[in-house]
């Protein structure tokens, strides 16, 4: 199990509290069928569009640190010291998306380089997104998990810095880093909750490799007064958390590809999978269909997400917690 103190959400708090685009996004009740919910709206942070712009480019400052051999100066990002460090760096990852994102951002920010793999899945304008923010962009393969096999191959055969944010037996440094920048919401949510009492009684978490529903369950865990009960949601096409949880050990697990693509993984992080086999309290899986529906749903309070994004909510709507909180991953996909 990982150590309670290896993921402290003070670290990315004062390296983010320094960046100009951070912002703690917002906490929101809305009252739909006669009932409460708790809604953190993901789809602006940092300008992004997603909760990855936590995870990703804290992860590339923290390596970038450990490259330079010193803790970074929040207010000197500029430092020609760190430029010049930064400029001989490459990070390389596979992403559904939203990770690629927030890496290649984080990497040009610092002056380095990113070069991210998409499979044939990934749709095409978070691949012009990527290209936007500076990074390179290679298609390989059918599904997410070869093009994590293709970024491991690469880093393996450039030197390249491999910043996953799923973990596995021998690889747990860089998606460490990546949940301990997921906490931030958590604290987020912490310090409102404290200031009003009015803590959530049931926390809804969409999962793909986990690491977003890990971060948080364990920063609950960890730091809340008040415990919810919390559930992990995975679409019915990818349930690798579950199924590995069950089995005991690490599953791949094989389904069709689902519209909520940044969950349509089959493989789990190590990491992740660890860390909610002692904090989860419900495994639940959702098709296409009732993402879909919740998407509307969403729309309806408000809200423009996708069926990735409405993935926990779709699961609260279901069922009658008394006061349900759910996460709003990522903003709606843009027209084509």
């Amino acid at each position: 199990m990982l150590d309670i103190a290896t993921l402290d959400p003070a670290e990315p708090l004062a390296l983010l509290q320094a960046c100009p685009m951070h912002r703690a996004t917002p906490l929101e009740t809305r009252e739909f069928e006669g009932r409460s919910l708790l809604i953190k709206d993901e789809t602006q942070r940092m300008g992004l569009g997603a909760f990855k712009a936590l995870g990703g480019i804290y992860a590339v400052a923290k390596l970038i640190e450990a490259e330079l051999g010193r803790a970074l100066d929040p207010k000197g990002f500029a430092d020609p010291v760190v430029q010049e460090v930064a400029k001989a760096m490459t990070f390389v990852c596979a992403s559904a998306g939203n990770h690629g994102l927030s890496v290649a951002v984080g990497a040009t920010h610092f002056g380095a380089k990113a070069r991210i793999y998409l499979s044939e899945a990934v749709p095409e304008h978070f691949a012009k997104q990527l290209r936007a923010k500076g990074a390179e962009v290679v298609r390989e393969g059918e599904h997410y998990e070869a093009s994590v096999e293709a970024a491991i191959a690469d880093a393996e055969r450039t030197g390249a810095i491999h910043l996953a944010d799923g973990s596995w037996p021998g690889y747990t440094e860089p998606p460490r880093l990546v949940m301990e920048g997921y906490t931030v919401m958590a604290e987020e949510m912490r310090a409102e909750f404290e200031a009003s009492g009015r803590w959530p009684t049931h926390v809804y978490l969409q999962a793909g490799v986990g690491g977003l529903a890990a971060g948080i369950a364990h920063a609950i865990r960890a730091r809340w007064s008040v415990q919810p009960k919390i559930i992990v949601v995975e679409p019915e096409a990818a349930q690798c958390l579950s199924a590995s949880h069950e089995a005991g050990k690490i599953v791949t697990v094989q389904g069709p590809v689902s519209n909520m693509g940044r969950l349509d993984c089959k493989t789990p992080s190590m990491l992740a999978l660890d860390i909610l086999g002692s904090h989860a309290d419900q495994w639940s899986a959702i098709s296409d269909k009732e993402a879909e529906k919740a998407v509307y749903r969403a729309a309806e309070m408000g809200f423009s997400t996708t069926p990735s994004g409405a993935a926990g909510l779709a699961v609260a709507l279901q069922e009658d917690a008394p006061l349900p909180l759910v996460i709003l991953s990522e903003v709606g996909v843009p027209p084509a």
